[in-house]
């Protein structure tokens, strides 16, 4: 592993990709089934609270329009944090507060209990509520009522639910409304390879397919109002960074200048990219794009290998790796030309790929000692690092909006599998893909209303 494994790659790519023509099939919002993801706990070092969600009461025709009670306890559980009852385990199902004996609840260890309704309010318009009890001190502790929710919406409005049960629990923000995106690799029948970039729920669910091409597609990065994607695709015959509106699907090329284009990273306020380009040196510098007036400027200029850049949360620096030391080390420097970049990692002979934490106190880094590369975290004042997993060729790491878990990437029996870690360490998540491989997973940002 590499320094510049990104950067390699797409060398090597942008030198395969000349051999022939080229074709590249983009297609907003098309159902990308076999690139759903399935999320199973692998290891857990605390207990899991102990929460039971009862089946909402429905009042309507036919069947539940959803199961709210599915999708909350599945988000909850998914978490690693909570540990729903099972439903055939419910002594009970009460849908009023009227209905509930926490005595029977308190028999079963359950430390918070869920009730809720879902009703018809017309041909596509429903009404969803719910109430969470202390089971202990017999209390509600939070409640929400939603009115007009189209069935498009249902599930956002369950995963609203959830998300404010999360954090009433835990103290800390849910991120079940948010979105993951990531790349789909896809080995064909005629030994050729199909690339998908890919954005799902946080849950795995709704995987939607933002583009495909049979050439590599890599480094999907966020906008923070998590309207747009920026990614790096080989489809004119060398590597060019795209910036795309998912919601209509109109897309730009912003950067395809001769040599490397690679790792884009929105700036904080959405108007400047970063970028590693070697133009006419050959050489990989850190640069910024301003994506309106189109501003070109270097920030970096040393001989060595310098990427995978990222913005601080205040817009004013830049994280970035570099192997000016001899090894890859994580490094920060102004955003304004001629500022002097200073080292920020100083343990391990392996630190790359950066990223911020939202509250800006920690760096995610792939952490390689003894040919092993985790993913840890480093304090950025005071530098103490936190080897957070456990594989051989772990990386990619990327936030959760809200600070408290890390996704990944990793290989499990030769395969590419995402994996997500909470930023303590206790709480180990494999998500895997239905088929093909997964890589290069990147937490999108809390949705603005």
């Amino acid at each position: 592993m590499s320094i510049v494994v990104e950067s390699v790659r797409i060398v090597a790519r942008s030198r395969a990709a000349l051999l022939g023509a080229l074709a590249v099939a983009s297609a907003l919002l098309a159902p990308a089934a076999q690139a759903q993801l399935d999320i199973t706990i692998t290891e857990g070092r605390e207990r899991a609270v102990s929460i039971a969600v009862v089946p909402f009461g429905w009042q309507g025709a036919g069947p539940p329009a959803l199961d709210f009670a599915g999708v909350i306890g599945n988000d909850l559980g998914s978490s690693g944090r909570f540990a729903p009852l099972a439903t055939a385990d419910l002594v009970s199902r009460p849908t009023q507060a009227s209905q509930i004996n926490f005595q029977q609840w308190r028999v079963l260890d359950a430390d918070y209990l869920v009730i809720g309704q879902l009703s018809a309010e017309g041909a596509d318009s429903f009404r969803a509520a719910f109430q969470l009890f202390d089971v202990l001190r017999g209390e509600q502790i939070a409640a929400d009522t939603r009115a007009g929710i189209v069935r498009a919406d249902l599930r956002d409005t369950a995963h609203r639910f959830a998300d404010l049960i999360f954090q009433t629990v835990t103290g800390i923000p849910g991120v079940f409304r948010t979105q993951v995106a990531y790349v789909s690799e896809e080995r064909r029948p005629d030994g050729s390879r199909l690339f998908r970039l890919i954005v799902s729920d946080a849950d795995g669910e709704n995987a939607q397919r933002v583009a495909e091409s049979p050439q590599p597609i890599l480094s999907p990065a966020w906008s923070p109002d998590a309207r747009r994607l920026a990614y790096v695709s080989f489809e004119s015959g060398n590597s060019g960074v795209y910036v795309q509106t998912l919601r209509t699907g109109a897309r730009e090329r912003v950067s395809a200048r001769a040599g490397v284009n690679s790792s884009p990273a929105f700036s904080p306020d959405g108007r400047m990219l970063t970028l590693t380009l070697s133009r006419d040196s050959g050489n990989l510098d850190i640069n910024t794009l301003d994506l309106t007036t189109q501003v070109l400027r270097q920030l970096t200029t040393d001989a060595a290998i310098d990427t995978e850049a990222v913005w601080a949360g205040d817009g004013r620096s830049i994280y970035f790796t570099s192997d000016r030391a001899g090894g890859p080390q994580i490094y920060r420097v102004g955003t304004e030309p001629g500022s002097r970049a200073q080292r920020i990692t100083f343990t391990g002979v392996y630190n790359a790929r950066p990223r911020v934490s939202p509250d800006g106190k920690l760096i995610a880094v792939v952490h390689g000692q003894d040919n092993r590369y985790r993913i840890a975290t480093v304090e950025i004042e005071g530098g103490r690092v936190d080897i957070l997993t456990n594989g051989r060729l772990d990386e990619s790491p990327s936030f959760a909006p809200n600070g408290a878990q890390i996704i990944y990437g990793t290989r499990e029996n030769n395969r590419g599998v995402l994996a997500s870690v909470t930023t303590d360490g206790r709480v180990h998540t494999r998500i895997a893909a239905v088929a093909g491989n997964v890589l290069e997973p990147v937490w999108g940002p809390f949705p603005r209303e």
